[in-house]
């Protein structure tokens, strides 16, 4: 008599305070609640991270090095960190190594780069997807981390990414050929806030709002700089909400800000969405982009969004592609042409296609996911 077969555990096996994992690990239980997937981490809440975590999840521990790490975010924060996890490293292939054996119907979804090596150390069967400067930045700025991200990579089930730019980067390191699965947003949320929102009368959209990390590879500084030298814009108000920051470059960009600047900081994710339909302008302009999750939810709330070029623009349907701007930085009158074509794209709600619905549904993209995990 045969019997059907038990599918393998899922091992998320990330950061916690990681926000992209944990997007990706809430929607395999709302999309797939009958499976089990469980978080395998070194991290909780360090560096002055919330803790994303509740009690409800199955969460195993690898060492976790919260207490060893500073309390907050800044150059010297993250190159200790980094020191650390060298230092813990053979440690934490050994807890590894000693999970696997315990849970041997599992299968691990390895979430950045390290954690990537990590699985390849420990000789576990894992899919990797490295984040956008684990394959953009990293590689080219030392010839150890590109030795190991090129052995970790080969050894993968799967490698996948979420930009063609990526894609290239990884083919040219070690003649692997990821799939491109996009960063998926959480569209019911967005649909239900959308239809909400166009029974108020009273929402308009006045904001100018930069959503991405407070370090100097999103170039927050020269958002401030655009608006001080625009002769019509210097008393526009900006508003800053960041999932993460560097204390020393915040620190920095503060002595720029006006009196009526809004630092708003890290907030829930339907209190941005609640922002976002109060906004008329997002700017995302950092020195290298993948694929944002932050400029595709701005769009889908409705935001004209300024960017500077990248090549994840191209592969958009027009409908979204319809609410970006393209800015030259080296125009000093670009912030002040940014809103003006603003001011004309938010007069007309966004409609997504057909197309754009697909892609951009987080379950979608969680289901192609999961497909390669139990191949």
């Amino acid at each position: 008599m045969k019997t059907s077969k038990i599918p393998k555990t899922v091992v998320f096996l990330c950061g916690a305070s990681d926000f992209h994992a944990m997007d990706w690990y809430r929607s395999a239980l709302k999309i797939l609640p009958e499976r089990n997937f469980v978080i395998l981490t070194d991290l909780i809440a360090g560096e002055g991270y919330k803790k994303l975590i509740n009690d409800k999840d199955e969460v195993y521990k690898l060492l976790i090095i919260d207490k060893l790490l500073f309390n907050v975010q800044s150059k010297i924060a993250n190159i200790w960190r980094n020191f650390i996890k060298l230092i813990v490293f053979p440690y934490q292939v050994y807890l590894l190594r000693a999970f696997s054996k315990r849970y041997s119907n599992s299968v691990y979804f390895a979430h950045s780069m390290y954690y990537i090596v990590l699985a390849w150390a420990s000789r576990v069967e894992y899919v990797g997807t490295p984040q956008g400067s684990d394959i953009l930045i990293k590689p080219f700025r030392s010839r150890l981390y590109k030795f190991f991200t090129i052995k970790a990579l080969l050894r993968a089930k799967e490698v996948t990414v979420d930009s063609l730019n990526m894609s290239k980067i990884v083919e040219s390191l070690c003649n692997k050929k990821p799939i491109i699965i996009q960063n998926g947003i959480d569209l019911e949320s967005i649909i239900k806030i959308n239809k909400v929102s166009k029974n108020k009368q009273d929402i308009k959209r006045i904001g100018i709002l930069s959503i991405r990390g407070i370090t100097p590879i999103y170039r927050i500084k020269e958002i401030i700089e655009g608006r001080n030298i625009s002769k019509e814009n210097k008393k526009t108000k900006l508003m800053f909400t960041a999932p993460f920051y560097e204390d020393d470059y915040k620190s920095e960009i503060c002595k720029e800000l006006k009196p009526f600047d809004q630092f708003l900081g890290r907030i829930e994710k339907l209190s941005l969405y609640k922002t976002l339909l109060e906004t008329k302008l997002v700017i995302s302009i950092p020195k290298s982009d993948s694929s944002p999750k932050s400029v595709y939810e701005s769009i889908f709330l409705g935001c004209a969004i300024a960017i500077t070029f990248n090549e994840y623009y191209n592969l958009l349907p027009s409908c979204m592609q319809s609410r970006i701007i393209l800015i030259n930085l080296d125009d000093n009158d670009w912030f002040r042409k940014a809103i003006l074509s603003a001011n004309e794209i938010v007069k007309h709600p966004y409609i997504p296609s057909k197309k754009a619905l697909y892609l951009f549904d987080r379950r979608e993209s969680f289901k192609s996911i999961v497909e390669l995990l139990d191949k």
